[in-house]
């Protein structure tokens, strides 16, 4: 296929200007010095400056319809195929994005990931808030570069998860909210059924990073194309398939943060690193969505790395690793503690049933705010009153509150919806693998993690960006996806725990 190869080596540099521009943004969160933000705001401006002006040219244009001429009558299954398949959606997005748009956006978002984590670190909403109008004026221009047919949110959601209709969005989450709301409410009034006092421990970070470090390392993440470092919000990165790095942060004073962060992370590296080597540097390298990503971290973090085979294999070692903290805490205790539910203020550290209102949460709150309903400056008082009715709780301040996760400072608005679209196409990606294969639990309870990660690699990872979305949900578990499995999920596992 002479025209897809040229397609191929053309685009080539579109890649890797792309990764170059993720080295300096994973330097940037990881290593680089406060001081060196404003030439780093430069330096990927330039860079996606110039990825876009190679992507978005007449030569990139004229090599696509070659390439689709030449494969006329293919079979759509085939790279080939999917690869230009691929590439036109990309293009056409990104031919509607100027070029100077393109360049404000790296350099405002660079800015703005500085101002944001100081403003954390101070509890100071007022010094960010400019920096989010900013952002959202952006991304105003950006829905509208695009196009949309119904909703400005649709625009942007479809840079996350291909083909993905806001209304589709709220209707799920409409029926989810009305089964899930109280079910809440029933394990709230249980609350203090289950003890997870001595998770709040002092727990050494030395000790932690050296058994978190064991547990992906046996979940299957391959050191000698990866590292884990630490960071203000944990985040993979990949520079190529044999390049994917993680991240995370440790509390000294609770376990569970830095520990089930290193499994989510490690998913998606999972992901990554599992893609077939014959995508490698070309634009089917990688996940197809972010939801589908964030079904594969959700599901080593949660349905496995929170799941009672898990730690039959872990605990004696976690024991050993503290065992003033944890040598009298028997397994089923710990099986419980961590899994409580609380009425959380943190999303990244909420647990599997109250998770999912956080992403409603903000769900509605960019809808709001980037279709004018909602101000910048009235965004902390809304926050705090959604956090209120959905979780009965409010933050004490907007460090717990607004300012919480780094997004918005990316300016990744539209992102948030595929993280409760992945918790749901976990556990239907869950339910498939058992199907298949009901040895997994089992497997995993003697420290074989195999059998599950190579299922995952042959019905997912391999494909990398070969198929959209709901076309590979569709094939993997034969049904669109639902929120019905999740559920019953839910339903199975914590009313055991809370005897409900």
């Amino acid at each position: 296929m002479e025209a897809v190869e040229k397609l191929n080596a053309h685009l080539a540099d579109v890649v890797n200007l792309a990764r170059a521009a993720a080295v300096l943004g994973w330097d940037q969160q990881t290593y680089m010095p406060p001081g060196g933000a404003e030439a780093r705001g430069e330096q990927l401006a330039t860079l996606s400056k110039l990825a876009h002006e190679i992507f978005a040219s007449d030569k990139t244009g004229q090599l696509l319809e070659e390439a689709e001429r030449a494969l006329d009558g293919a079979d759509p299954d085939s790279t080939e195929a999917a690869l230009v398949r691929v590439v036109r959606h990309d293009y056409d997005l990104e031919t509607k994005l100027p070029t100077s748009l393109v360049e404000a956006l790296a350099r405002e978002t660079t800015r703005a990931h500085e101002i944001w984590v100081k403003a954390r670190e101070q509890n100071d909403f007022a010094s960010f808030a400019p920096m989010l109008e900013r952002i959202y004026d952006l991304m105003r221009e950006k829905a509208e570069a695009l196009g949309y047919e119904d909703r400005m949110y649709d625009a942007l959601l479809d840079q996350y998860e291909p083909g993905a209709k806001t209304a589709h969005v709220a209707e799920v989450f409409d029926g989810l909210r009305q089964e899930l709301v109280p079910f809440v409410h029933q394990i709230f009034e249980r609350l203090d059924a289950v003890d997870h006092s001595f998770l709040h421990k002092e727990y050494d970070v030395k000790k932690q990073e050296e058994f978190g470090l064991e547990v992906i390392r046996q979940l299957g993440y391959d050191f000698s194309r990866g590292r884990q470092d630490r960071a203000v919000h944990p985040f993979t990165t990949n520079f190529s398939i044999n390049d994917v790095r993680i991240t995370t942060r440790y509390l000294p004073n609770y376990l569970p943060s830095a520990l089930f962060s290193s499994v989510h992370e490690a998913g998606h590296a999972l992901y990554e690193l599992g893609c077939d080597q014959s995508l490698e540097n070309t634009m089917l390298a990688g996940g197809t969505s972010l939801g589908v990503h964030e079904s594969q971290s959700r599901l080593w973090e949660n349905i496995v790395g929170r799941g009672r085979p898990f730690w039959q294999h872990f605990y004696p070692l976690l024991q050993q690793t503290f065992p003033e903290q944890l040598g009298k805490v028997d397994l089923d205790a710990f099986y419980r503690a961590i899994n409580f539910v609380s009425r959380s203020l943190i999303r990244v550290e909420a647990d599997e049933v109250t998770y999912n209102l956080h992403i409603m949460l903000r769900f509605e709150m960019e809808n709001d705010l980037l279709e004018g309903k909602l101000a910048v400056k009235d965004a902390p008082e809304a926050w705090n009153a959604k956090m209120q009715e959905y979780l009965g709780i409010t933050p004490p301040n907007d460090a717990q509150g607004i300012l919480q996760d780094v997004h918005w400072s990316s300016g990744l608005v539209g992102y948030f919806p595929t993280y409760a679209l992945g918790t749901l196409l976990s556990v239907q990606f869950w339910d498939k693998a058992l199907e298949d294969v009901p040895s997994i639990p089992d497997d995993i309870a003697q420290g074989n993690f195999s059998t599950l990660h190579d299922w995952l690699r042959n019905h997912i990872y391999v494909h990398g960006r070969k198929y959209f979305p709901a076309d590979l949900v569709q094939r993997v578990t034969g049904e669109p996806l639902q929120y019905h499995s999740f559920m019953r999920y839910l339903r199975d596992k914590y009313s055991e725990i809370y005897e409900l």
